[in-house]
């Protein structure tokens, strides 16, 4: 059994902020893969079902992103889970947009909802870091996180959403090469092989130049005489 933990804020004003890209991630496998309904539990959300012979309960904590270990924590005590089976999947200003990592174990990196996971789990529990890029600046970081993401990226949002979601029991069966390559095909799909390059422009030919004009014969005499024919 595995425990798939996304994180976010809870409530409809929030659905669309970078900071809850966990959260969107979860609906997606929930819709896709037959989850059962959500319903209320371990102070936020719970959906269960499963990817192949695995069953898995994605939990959506609703205590706000810097109390998530509170959730968390409870959720994998309830089923007598260690923290390595533990998964999180949240936002990283630390990866450009549409670049995903995966990560077993290690520091918080500052991350409010991974800092409060440490405190209630410990550092050892994977986690799907997805890519939302940085706005430049340390100071500008809470108000960038707490916004909804811009009409430019719903297009590599939505192909990452949906690669999660292709290579989700991959995943769960400790695949992490088989996950991360469905998240790149979609992502970053192969050119077509039977594509053709565009064909090369022909060569214009220089144009020829004239004949040379034939050499006149003629005297001097017989030129002056022809001028006054």
């Amino acid at each position: 059994m595995k425990l798939f933990a996304g994180l976010g804020n809870p409530g409809a004003k929030y659905a669309g902020h970078r900071h809850n890209i966990g959260f969107m991630a979860l609906d997606r496998i929930a819709q896709d893969h037959g989850f059962g309904p959500w319903k209320r539990k371990f102070q936020g959300q719970i959906s269960e079902g499963r990817l192949g012979s695995q069953k898995i309960v994605l939990l959506k904590p609703a205590t706000f992103m810097n109390r998530s270990g509170q959730s968390v924590g409870e959720a994998m005590r309830f089923y007598k889970l260690d923290s390595t089976d533990v998964t999180v999947f949240h936002d990283e200003i630390d990866l450009a947009p549409g670049k995903l990592r995966c990560k077993a174990g290690g520091g918080h990196a500052g991350h409010n909802g991974l800092r409060s996971i440490h405190e209630h789990l410990g550092p050892h529990y994977d986690r799907v870091r997805m890519g939302v890029g940085h706005p430049g600046h340390k100071d500008r970081v809470p108000g960038y996180v707490l916004h909804d993401f811009a009409k430019a990226d719903q297009e590599w949002l939505d192909d990452m959403l949906r690669g999660i979601s292709d290579g989700i029991a991959h995943l769960a069966d400790g695949d992490t090469g088989r996950f991360l390559n469905a998240v790149s095909l979609r992502l970053a799909p192969p050119r077509s092989s039977t594509s053709q390059p565009k064909p090369k422009a022909a060569p214009q030919e220089k144009p020829k130049a004239a004949p040379p004009a034939p050499e006149d014969a003629r005297s001097p005499m017989q030129k002056l005489l022809d001028k006054f024919k």
